[in-house]
This record gives C-alpha cells, structure tokens and sequence, in this order.
C-alpha cells in the first residue's frame, strides 16, 4: 500500500509548486516509508508514498505508459496482475517495471473506463490523462482504500487522508457539524463524506471523472447483487462447501503475491481461522501469524489462538492489551483515523499492526467480510426473530427467541425480560423499512447525540444519512430476501466506511502494514452473495457453509464455536482511578467549551459518574457516548492544535528522504528530472 496526494489546476489556474506537493506527501509518510515520487505538468500535480510489496526494484510512481500519456498515482494491489499483464503484452503493450501499477496504466490505455471492473484488488487511484486533461479518482469495489478529494477555488485536491489536504495549505480544517452527528448515530458519515467540512470521499466501487473544466462525471461501476442463484439452491451444503473452499483458496493464492513475506492475523474465531488454515496449505514455508490478547478475561480468546496456530502450524506472535495499553495508543488511532470512534476496538488493532512491523512483516492476510458475505452477525439474527414476532405481536413464545442472541451483551437482567423485549419491540411492525434491521443500533448509539452541542444537534439530520443510502439500493433490492436486503444494508452502511477503515486500513497502515482481505475477494463476495439464505442461515445457526467448510480444517471447538464479535475495553480503561491524564484535560470545562462541539454540563454530568464508578457503566450506550465526546475532543486537538508542527516536522524529514521528482517541460513531454536522491 501506499500514499497518494495531488493538486488538478484549473485551465486559467497556476498548477501547485513542487513545496505544496511536498507538504501534502510528507504527512502520509506512515503509508509510504520507502521513498517519494513527484511529477508536475501545467495542470497537475501528482505525489506518491512508497511501500513497497510487489516490483521492488524499479516501482517509484508516479508511473505512466509508453507513449507518457498516462500517469498514475496509486495506492494499493491489483492482485490479478499477473493475468491482467499477459493479456496486455499479448495484445502488443511494453512494460518498464514489474508492477502491478503499471498494468492499471496499460489496461486503462486499452480498455477506458471498463478497466475498473477488471481489476482485482485493494485499490485507491488517482490517473491523469494528458491528452483529454482529465483526472480519474477511482475507489475499489468495496471501499477498502481510502482516497478523499476537495474542491477550493480553481483546484481540486487529493489524497489517501484529509490530513494531506491540510498539510499542503489549500483547505483548512474545519468540522462539518451534520457529519460529525452521523458518526453519533451510525458510528461513521455516509458513505460519500467525511467529517470535514467540504472534504468528500470517493464512495466505494465509483469511478470520478474530473474533466478540464474542473465538473465532476460520477459512475458507479458495480453494486452488489444478492439476488439468489437458482443452479446453487440444487447443492448440498458440502457441494456448497466445495465451491466455497475453491473460490476462498483461489483468493488466498492470489493475495500471497507479494515480493515480501506475507503474514496471517488469528483472532481464535471462526473466518481468520479459515483463512489461517487454508493460507497454510497453500505456503508451506514459515509463516507467521499474529493475535490480540485481554487482560480482562471477559475479551481475551487466547487459547482459541493458540489453538489454531498450533493446529496449522504457524509461528505466533501476540501481544497482552490491558487498559494502560489502550490509553497510551488512542490518541494515535484517532489522529490516524481522522474521525471520532465510538468503541475502543481499533485501538489494539493499531498495537497489533505494529507487532507485525516490529516483526519484519509488510503483509498480512485477515478474515474480515465473512460476517457480511455469509450472516455472521448478530444483527441478522436479531432482524429474524423480530420479523418473526411481528407475525404474532402478542404472542409470549417468540419474543423469549431474544434469549439466543447477543450472548455476549452486558445486561442487567435476563435476555428475555421485559425490559430487553421492549428494546428489541420498538419499530418492530415497520418490516418493509429499507434499514429494518439496522434501526434498533442506531437508535441506540443515537442516544450519544445529547452530549453534543445545540448548534450541533440542530445540524443532525439522520434522514439525510439514510436518504443518501437508499439512493443507491441496487436494482432488484425490493425482489431480495430480508436477509440479503439487510446484508447489503451492513455492507454499505458499516463494513465499508467504519469497519474497513477505523479497523483496517487506518490502523494498519499508522504502522506501514498492508492487510488483505481474502473473504473480499469478487469472486468470493459473488458467489456468497447468490448462495440461497438457508446455507448462509438456517433458524438461528449462522455461516452454515463456512462452518461446513471449516469442519475439514479445524478442530471442531473453533469450527461450531460461537460468533464472538471483536471488542475491546471502553471507559474501564479510560475513566476512574487509573484514568490517563489527557481524559481530564480533554473533557475539562476549559477544552469543551474551547472546541465548541459538546454539552459541556452533559458530557461532565456523564464523566463524572464514570470515574465515581470506576469507568463500569451500566450499559454500553453510555460508554459508547464517553468514547464518542473524548474521540472527538482527540481529534479537535489534533487537527487545530497539533497539526502546523506535524506539518512542519514531517516536510523536514521528507528532505532526508529518497526522492524522484520528474516535470513535463513542454508540449512534446520531454520529462526532466528535478530532483532524485535515491540511491
């Protein structure tokens, strides 16, 4: 993976000088530690962040085509290149390097448009076509990479993290209020934005066509399809298996490319077992697989971890994460992740990203998008029986099937109490609402809205979050399952613009770690997507298919193990006695009445209970808040308080860098080289 930055100019604009480009790459230096590329022309300018996983040699971008035509910044794999540069040469294409970057020039050259369908991969793309002077801004299929864009005056600016916008002076940080309220409800901002004001996201599996005239041309060039596959409703669950096995292990063998030793996270579930185990078979060598472990017990799962690494023999690497370690790393993960979180978890997932470096290791493979692919979520268990119960609102038997679920959920009480029945009841006759299974978490994390402050809570508009969404259903939505419908709902709703960044790439990448996500591979996601309901889910039994498959590799106690969901300690580790320093200084009167984004009598009402208690909440809307005001308070100080020194700091260390700088001097695109210092 990689860092990519640049500046487009108007047609009566001054193109950005090499210093802006600097400025911007240099805060990306955490994506691309291994050198800077640069070239300029009298429209754009491009900047690249090197790390370096396949074309070791010979690889700095920005890298173009034969004729110079084309450029490409790009961040990511395209892991079908090899493929992708045998039909190219066949049909009469040169390659210079032996990249899979240079394939996405070349392919572009031959196909257009139609080449983002073709690629394979983790991708996030910024292709300057010379001739047409237009810019394409491109996103992979399911969103994985990230890559935001904003438009100041006569320039549009790019780059793989809004920071860079701010580090090369055009755009000025400054909180979108609405977005920020979204992420207070749905955990993140709709699918397009960001939590910056004007600063926009390329939304997933969409290609931006910036013309010469600076106007924006937005295709969507795929959308899931879950519509169900008459020849798969004939299989058996182990015929079913089969194909799964193939199209996982296809999907493994193509993400073990890599020029660099490749790794496996173990979490001690079910999906990175998997994929622990079939990765096995398939790289015989050492092979190093790495896991989180809890010092609170109520989170750990370190003897399923140790279980799987033994059973498929890999050499293990974990680390022990208790409260001091997730004080000491949040305030990174949130200056990372440029957006307020409201749960703890990415913050081990950082620490873990920089064991793998610490180790010697650039890749490693994970088991995220099973849950998604293949039901594996609560939250599908939850959408049934509620369904299943509007059928019979009064009835006394199906509401106790709430028992069955979340049974890893704090409460109070029983599961099947009133008061949880109620919770689950409320909305439960609206089953033809496009979001159904979604309402009841958001309504809850919703509750975290009240610690914000009035102007911001007047911006809120939650319906405008939905209203996006819904724009985008795929054709054949309404003709779905409910299952499917509510597939797709978490896919665009969750997986791609919070699970796959604060999780994935954001926290991996603070560390220079590329992660690959083998159950996102298309032709997976395909065939999960077209298997009938009853193989994903059968009652209340969860990823039946993936299950089965499992069943052949591991031992049983992981294959029919319980889904537990990944969490990590939230105000237990951050309020109480033992509380960081920072906690109290962040939620002072002082600095919330300095950002200006909370109720500070709310926030302080709530935070006082929490260190009165010990950080122990009776229940997790209220963590989910605390986490969500001193998240936001993080970020507030890192980006109008911290940031002009990073700025400074990191352009200076860029200096010291290796370096290519190329410019087009003239209408024949003679290049000159500016400035190299690499060896």
């Amino acid at each position: 993976m990689c860092g990519v930055a640049g500046v487009l100019a108007g047609p009566r604009a001054e193109p950005a000088d090499l210093d802006e480009l600097k400025r911007m790459i240099a805060m990306l230096g955490h994506r691309g530690p291994d050198g800077y590329g640069f070239y300029r022309d009298g429209r754009i300018g491009l900047a690249h962040a090197r790390l370096s996983i396949v074309g070791l040699a010979g690889g700095f971008q920005p890298i173009h085509n034969e004729d110079r035509s084309l450029w490409i910044s790009f961040n990511g794999e395209i892991f079908n290149h090899v493929e992708l540069r045998r039909d190219l040469e066949a049909r009469g294409h040169r390659f210079y390097t032996q990249t899979d970057t240079e394939v996405i020039v070349h392919a572009f050259e031959e196909y257009g448009p139609a080449t983002w369908a073709k690629l394979n991969g983790q991708f996030a793309i910024a292709l300057w076509d010379t001739r047409r002077r237009e810019l394409w801004l491109v996103r992979d299929r399911l969103g994985i990479l990230p890559l935001f864009y904003a438009r100041r005056g006569d320039h549009l600016v790019f780059a793989s993290e809004a920071k860079a916008l701010f580090g090369g002076g055009r755009v000025t940080p400054a909180f979108d209020p609405a977005r920020l309220a979204q992420v207070f409800t749905h955990w993140s901002t709709a699918p397009h934005g960001s939590v910056f004001d004007r600063v926009e996201s390329v939304p997933a599996a969409t290609a931006i066509r910036i013309d010469s005239a600076l106007a924006l041309h937005t295709d969507r060039y795929w959308q899931p399809d879950f519509t169900a596959d008459p020849a798969l409703a004939t299989l058996s669950l182990d015929e079913a298996a089969d194909r799964l096995e193939e199209k996982l292990t296809d999907a493994i063998r193509l993400r073990l490319r890599a020029d660099v030793p490749v790794g496996v996270y173990i979490s001690g579930g079910l999906d990175s077992s998997v994929i622990a185990a079939l990765a096995r078979k398939l790289d015989t060598t050492r092979m190093h697989s790495f896991g989180v472990r809890f010092t609170d017990a109520g989170f750990d799962e370190t003897p399923q971890q140790r279980l799987v690494a033994g059973h498929v023999g890999t050499e293990h690497h974990d680390i022990l994460c208790g409260a001091e370690d997730i004080q000491a790393a949040l305030p990174d993960v949130v200056r990372h992740g440029e957006a307020p979180l409201v749960r703890t978890a990415p913050a081990p997932l950082f620490l873990l990203s920089r064991l793998v470096r610490d180790r010697g290791i650039r890749v490693v493979l994970s088991g995220e998008g099973a849950d998604e692919w293949l039901a594996g979520y609560d939250l599908f268990k939850e959408d049934k029986v509620r369904r299943f119960w509007a059928r019979q609102p009064d009835s006394k038997a199906r509401p106790k099937l709430l028992s069955r679920i979340h049974p890893f959920a704090a409460t109070a009480g029983p599961k099947d109490s009133p008061l949880w029945q109620a919770f689950f009841k409320r909305g439960m006759m609206d089953t033809a609402e496009t979001f159904y299974a979604h309402r009841t978490r958001w309504r809850n994390t919703g509750w975290s809205q009240r610690l914000l402050s009035a102007d911001v809570q007047a911006t809120a508009d939650d319906a405008a979050f939905e209203a996006h969404v819904a724009a985008h259903l795929p054709d054949g939505w309404s003709r779905w399952s409910p299952l499917a419908r509510s597939q797709w709902a978490e896919i665009a709703t969750f997986m791609t613009p919070y699970l796959l960044a604060s999780q994935g790439d954001r926290v991996a990448m603070a560390n220079s770690i590329e992660v690959r996500y083998p159950f996102l591979d298309p032709e997976v996601d395909d065939f999960c997507a077209a298997l009938p309901d009853r193989m994903k889910m059968l009652g209340l039994r969860d990823k039946l298919v993936l299950r089965r498959l499992a069943s052949r590799h591991l031992p049983a106690e992981i294959g029919q193990r319980p889904k537990r969901p990944y969490r990590a300690p939230m105000t237990s580790a951050l309020f109480g006695a033992n509380a960081p320093d920072y906690v109290r200084e962040l939620l002072s009167e002082e600095a919330l009445a300095r950002y200006g984004l909370t109720d500070p009598a709310a926030v302080t009402a709530l935070a006082d209970k929490a260190h009165r208690q010990d950080g122990r909440m009776g229940g997790e809307r209220e963590e989910m808040a605390l986490v969500g005001v001193l998240t936001l308070q993080m970020l507030a100080h890192s980006v109008f308080d911290e940031l002009p020194q990073r700025v400074r700091q990191q352009r200076d260390a860029l200096d010291r860098a290796d370096i290519h700088v190329l410019e087009d001097r003239g209408p024949d695109h003679r290049l000159d080289t500016v400035q190299s210092t690499a060896a």
